[in-house]
């Protein structure tokens, strides 16, 4: 379990939300399979809401912009940084690319979108009144961030570059990861795609939400107009499942304990 009420250090992963054609649809959703409550940002802010639980930010959800009508659904990862523009530059100096430069978000912080080298896009945000994630590591927060894709080799040396990720590479046997460090302490991962998963399939940054029952939750998910891409599963860190949403936005679940959040 990890409260936060300052901001996260520099390069770790500190908040996600979903753009969705349909908000409401996503509050229907989201709400029924992790209990989340909302909070609407108002018309200045778009409309966008803080989904909470216990009152402690969680995540958010945003609609699709009009003139961006057919967009897929989609979780974000945001990387947390204390200085917006310097870590622009370090994204473009290392072969990255900026999606969207970076922008005031009212009093909440500032915000930026790019892409690694692979293709992987995640947000950057620089605290204001808004720091991230106040609440992670619990049944309905985010439990892991990372970053999959096609060429692991590229997007590790763009990340150690980039963010100055240190790296535990578990690499073996075929398959390709390294946990993602940040002065000793882990905060995410990358890894390859394995080679059974559609060529159509972007490089990514996956969001893994906490559940305290994975195969309950993916019928939940199912019930609730979902779709499963990867059955549940054991792995050394809780039991694992793929799905998506009632909009098509893909994410991940991980058991984790409820009194704990390990």
């Amino acid at each position: 379990m990890t409260f936060r009420d300052s901001p996260w250090p520099d390069g770790t992963p500190c908040w996600a939300d979903l753009m969705v054609p349909d908000p409401r649809m996503a509050m229907d959703f989201y709400g029924a399979l992790f209990g989340w409550t909302f909070a609407d940002q108002g018309d200045e802010a778009g409309n966008y809401l803080m989904c909470t639980i216990d009152g402690r930010a969680v995540a958010g959800i945003g609609g699709i912009p009009p003139d961006q009508a057919g967009m897929p659904a989609a979780w974000t990862t945001y990387l947390a940084t204390s200085d917006i523009d310097k870590s622009v530059d370090a994204v473009g100096a290392a072969g990255g690319q900026i999606m969207m430069p970076p922008m005031d978000v009212l009093a909440a912080g500032k915000m930026a979108i790019t892409a690694d080298p692979t293709g992987a896009a995640f947000g950057l945000w620089q605290a204001g009144e808004h720091f991230g994630a106040a609440l992670a590591n619990v049944p309905g927060a985010m439990a892991w961030n990372e970053c999959m894709t096609r060429d692991f080799d590229t997007a590790k040396a763009f990340y150690g570059d980039a963010f100055g990720y240190e790296f535990d590479d578990m690499s073996a046997g075929g398959f390709s990861y390294a946990t993602i460090k940040i002065n000793g302490e882990v905060v995410g991962g990358v890894g390859g795609l394995p080679g059974e998963v559609p060529a159509e399939v972007p490089a990514h940054w996956s969001t893994y939400f906490g559940v305290v029952d994975t195969d309950a939750a993916v019928a939940k998910v199912t019930q609730l107009g979902g779709d499963v891409l990867r059955a549940p599963a054991d792995s050394p860190y809780g039991r694992v499942a793929q799905v998506t949403d009632n909009q098509g936005a893909a994410l991940m679940l991980v058991s984790i304990d409820e009194a704990t959040g390990g």
